[in-house]
């Protein structure tokens, strides 16, 4: 069975194109055949202006057409469309999303942050960790944090903030809200276990490519803050060039390393593993269970 995944952030727009299999314990295994992605950055526009323009908007039509075309390429029926947080605070986000459906099929859901976090989770990456410590998802994108804790085998709490490395470059972000993000962490993160992070979002897996760290392995506090210090010590062009980073990826690295840095510091946490998951990830694996549950039952 192939399923597809579309991923509208405020930085990027993906596609995620899977194959499931079963396993001969009778457990999907979800198989990444291809991954699309282009850098529309609606955050720009809207957490500046409050809307899509029009140019954003006909380059998110383009965009959304060129992947219609290849999930009939690829034979897909079932696929699960998502935007996140620049379609949520833009004022024309419904009016954008109607327009995507009658020019391209495809039917974009509006999704709250609460229900980003959730996406995130169904990866269930914590289930097939140890049970000896407790887990913290963070995920960061353009324009929201993600936060979603794990403990003793359970989904503890889950909460969306308005800090993003888009809203960040914009310094749209206030001490107010990152006084939210510290006081939600300190009162609903505490556990009788050691706490480790699990990261997702481009910009952590652009450091632990850096890292060089072999997979599977995390990263600590100490080298994201040698990282952080590294990169904003040189100008954009320079991480462009030393670093091999694309241009709408070496911009928001930076505050990307800032918002990492610090949930893991209010959290008491000095370790991050940093799978190959993200959003769209999480909605491929919604999307099968969505489609498979019917027939379980």
């Amino acid at each position: 069975m192939k399923l597809a995944a579309i991923d509208i952030g405020s930085n990027a727009a993906r596609l995620l194109i899977s194959e499931v299999s079963i396993d001969s314990n009778g457990e999907p295994l979800f198989n990444k055949i291809n991954l699309v992605r282009v850098p529309l950055r609606l955050g720009f526009d809207v957490f500046e202006n409050g809307f899509i323009s029009q140019e954003k908007k006909h380059m998110m039509i383009e965009t959304m057409k060129s992947y219609a075309h290849l999930l009939k390429a690829y034979h897909i029926d079932n696929v699960l469309a998502c935007a996140t947080s620049a379609m949520r605070d833009a004022s024309n986000g419904l009016e954008v999303k109607d327009e995507i459906k009658q020019k391209t099929g495809i039917d974009v859901r509006i999704i709250s942050g609460d229900e980003e976090a959730s996406f995130i989770y169904e990866n269930h990456i914590a289930e097939h960790l140890d049970k000896e410590h407790s887990y913290l998802y963070i995920d960061v994108g353009g324009g929201s944090t993600e936060l979603t804790f794990f403990d003793q085998g359970k989904l503890m709490y889950k909460e969306s903030f308005n800090i993003g490395t888009i809203r960040l470059l914009k310094g749209m972000v206030t001490d107010d809200i990152w006084d939210e993000m510290k006081d939600h962490l300190k009162k609903n993160t505490s556990s009788k276990l050691p706490m480790v992070a699990i990261g997702s979002g481009g910009n952590i897996n652009k450091i632990f490519s850096l890292s060089k760290r072999k997979e599977g392995k995390p990263l600590s506090l100490e080298s994201l803050k040698d990282y952080y210090k590294e990169l904003s010590s040189v100008n954009l062009e320079q991480r462009i060039k030393v670093y091999k980073l694309k241009e709408d990826r070496a911009d928001v690295i930076v505050p990307a390393l800032q918002i990492y840095i610090s949930v893991m510091r209010w959290a008491n946490i000095d370790q991050i593993y940093v799978p190959k998951i993200g959003l769209a990830d999480g909605l491929i694996q919604h999307l099968y269970e969505e489609i498979s549950s019917p027939l379980t039952t």
